[in-house]
């Protein structure tokens, strides 16, 4: 018993020398390549095993012949350990040099393809986060791409919504200065008409910038929706009767939301006059409120004909009017676009579909929590 624990102890002080000479080898490597580690650790399981080796075999005072035996098949050993730890090393780096350059391919805007060669399970698994990031990089560049285009048609129409009005402004103005109306009072109905459009577009303009840069502040209280409906339809109906449109509401629960009144209203204001000048005359525009499991829906339904299929995933755009028409009341095309803007404030959505004869425009908002 006490020669083999002679023996582990010679074996165990030969390996921990080595062990200690490879670690300070490694820390002083440890910015080099993937393939000198490998060596080193190869180099380093070897040395100890022969120093170990060693230890023991002089502690057994071996003949000489019996120890250069040993030292010969440990020496083979090495060379054999050293030769397949370059040859993986160099693999490895091979293999990692390959997939520097496929994510340097996505990191100048293009997209990752993982290298087809196989390789190690760790680099396959960078392989396949590269890959999931190239995809999200993708879809931002697209949705950039798409706000900066709809930013600039935003520009555009709002420069030719704001040029129209003003011109109009400057003409009847000076016309006013001049003596030449024969009806001031009509001109200046007619200026005060243009002033209230431009009131509006500003204020459309301030509202979208306040929930772009999330300083959109809400005030959640506790209120029947049947409640909220009901106000919405009665400030709308004043147009609706303008352009004779029916308003229709007897589809409407009475169900408790948690929402910012104030801005719920604007949501469903915008909807609604939206579907009456979108509807034509004798046509009808239908509001309806339900509970669907955890989220309270409510739809506004028109008669507009419909929407083309390529159109509805730009509805809520910034900017989008459905048609090239620059007539005033297309308005300045911010009003779905608020709609989406405050619906998601409240952890919603703002959807769209074709129905017959119109379109639906539904707002899900999640219901309130019982008491």
């Amino acid at each position: 018993m006490r020669d083999m624990l002679l023996i582990a102890f010679y074996a165990l002080m030969g390996a921990a020398a080595a062990g200690i000479v490879g670690a300070l080898v490694l820390r002083v490597l440890r910015h080099r390549s993937v393939a000198v580690s490998l060596t080193v650790v190869a180099a380093v399981t070897v040395t100890a095993m022969l120093a170990g080796t060693l230890a023991v075999a002089q502690a057994m005072f071996l003949s000489p012949h019996d120890l250069t035996v040993v030292t010969m098949v440990v020496a083979m050993a090495a060379v054999v350990s050293l030769g397949t730890a370059l040859l993986l090393g160099r693999w490895v780096v091979a293999r990692s040099r390959e997939l520097a350059l496929a994510a340097r391919s996505f990191g100048d805007g293009g997209s990752f393809a993982a290298p087809g060669v196989p390789s190690t399970a760790e680099l396959e698994a960078l392989s396949r986060e590269l890959a999931a990031t190239s995809d999200k990089l993708a879809e931002s560049r697209q949705r950039e791409r798409a706000l900066e285009t709809s930013r600039r048609e935003l520009v555009a129409w709002i420069s030719h919504d704001l040029r129209t009005p003003l011109a109009g402004l400057r003409a009847m103005s000076e016309a006013l200065e001049d003596g030449v109306v024969q009806d001031p009072d009509r001109y200046f109905r007619q200026i005060r008409t243009e002033v209230d459009r431009l009131n509006s577009m500003v204020g459309d303009l301030f509202e979208l910038s306040r929930i772009h840069a999330g300083a959109l502040a809400l005030t959640p209280t506790r209120m029947s929706l049947y409640d909220l409906v009901g106000e919405a339809l009665a400030g709308a109906d004043p147009l609706a009767r303008e352009h004779g449109v029916r308003l229709v509401g007897d589809g409407v629960e009475p169900v408790p939301v948690e929402v910012d009144g104030k801005e719920m209203t604007r949501v469903l204001a915008n909807l609604l006059v939206n579907a009456i000048r979108r509807t034509p005359a004798d046509g009808t525009v239908a509001v309806a409120a339900e509970r669907r499991q955890d989220w309270v829906v409510v739809s506004v339904t028109d008669g507009c004909g419909g929407i083309p299929e390529e159109d509805l995933p730009r509805v809520f755009d910034t900017g989008w009017r459905g048609s090239q028409a620059r007539t005033p009341p297309a308005g300045a095309g911010l009003g779905l676009a608020i709609v989406r803007g405050i619906v998601e404030a409240h952890a919603g959505r703002a959807e769209v579909s074709n129905v017959s004869g119109g379109c639906r425009f539904e707002v899900s908002l999640p219901a309130a929590a019982p008491r």
